[in-house]
């Protein structure tokens, strides 16, 4: 007769309460309430087709939810176009003041109110939007490209990039100005591979080198945790603790997808078009990856992620 760990390779885990962060398939044995449970994503998450941008280009700034998100500068050849999505269609508005690509954004930001700071060319240009319009302020302390980025308008970090080398520097944006905090514990260029706030992010994926490392900031320090199941530069979006990762650059570009419950990665439903540095806003149950792929062949497709709520189920046991 087959067993549960003939399939899984595991027992059913026995334990006194439930798993804070079950994930798809896990099955235990819950020995307080003398029940056995198992928690499902069924049925699975999908990605469905959105509206175009009206400029294809990657490695962008990017922010917002699934219905408001916003996409501003991006290459190649370095752009300095806004967009916002409604839900269903982009519109232009009022153009960033410094043209560039490969710059961070405060993820955790709106689409009325989000900052986008360095890029390519070497840049330690910070700008700020209000909903209607661009505003440079504070720049960074280290001019680089392909950072990581997370946080708030106000409260925002920037991590990792390349200023040739790549680099392992790490800024906190306070409002007002920015200020040099503990390292990365591995240099690398990010790109868009991140989660989180300026005291809680994430930060996963690498394209230099070419990484699946993954490393989560508690306010003071950086420590590496769970890496991606497949090595490469991803979107993300999400929080600390619930992150998406899609996309990258595996060779080819590559339309993986991967969920993070705070404690490993799973392998979720794939994007319909494989992209490298591609924008990204959105939650772990309702994202939106728009935009990517390489200067030679760059999309303007948007796909609409979402996620039915995970669900912990009980067996009858009778």
């Amino acid at each position: 007769m087959t067993t549960y760990k003939d399939i899984h390779g595991t027992q059913v885990e026995v334990r006194s309460d439930d798993p804070s962060n079950p994930v798809n398939g896990q099955v235990w044995y819950n020995t307080t309430d003398s029940k056995l449970r198992g928690h499902t994503l069924s049925p699975v998450g999908a990605w469905s087709t959105g509206g175009n941008m009206n400029t294809a280009r990657y490695t962008m700034g990017a922010n917002g939810t699934q219905t408001a998100a916003i996409g501003f500068a991006g290459g190649y050849p370095n752009k300095n176009e806004t967009e916002l999505y409604n839900g269903s269609a982009w519109t232009e508005v009022n153009n960033v003041n410094t043209a560039r690509r490969s710059l961070a954004a405060s993820i955790s930001g709106t689409q009325t109110a989000t900052i986008g700071f360095g890029g390519n060319p070497n840049s330690v240009a910070n700008e700020s939007w209000n909903g209607t319009s661009w505003t440079e302020l504070g720049n960074l302390n280290t001019a680089r490209y392909g950072l990581g980025g997370a946080g708030t308008q106000t409260a925002a970090i920037g991590f990792g990039g390349d200023k040739s080398p790549v680099t392992a520097e790490n800024e906190l944006w306070n409002g007002t100005a920015w200020t040099e905090v503990n390292n990365l514990n591995t240099a690398r260029l990010i790109y868009t591979g991140n989660a989180g706030t300026s005291t809680a992010a994430l930060g996963f994926g690498s394209e230099t080198p070419k990484s699946a490392l993954n490393e989560s900031w508690n306010g003071t320090s950086w420590t590496e945790i769970a890496d991606l199941n497949t090595a490469r530069s991803v979107a993300g979006t999400g929080t600390q603790t619930a992150a998406l990762a899609f996309g990258g650059s595996a060779n080819p570009d590559d339309n993986l997808v991967e969920l993070w419950n705070g404690t490993a990665w799973s392998e979720q439903a794939d994007l319909s078009v494989g992209r490298a540095q591609r924008g990204q806003a959105g939650t772990t149950s309702s994202a939106l990856a728009f935009g990517g792929g390489a200067s030679t062949q760059m999309t303007a497709s948007t796909e609409e992620w979402n996620q039915p709520v995970p669900a912990t189920q009980e067996f009858d046991l009778s």
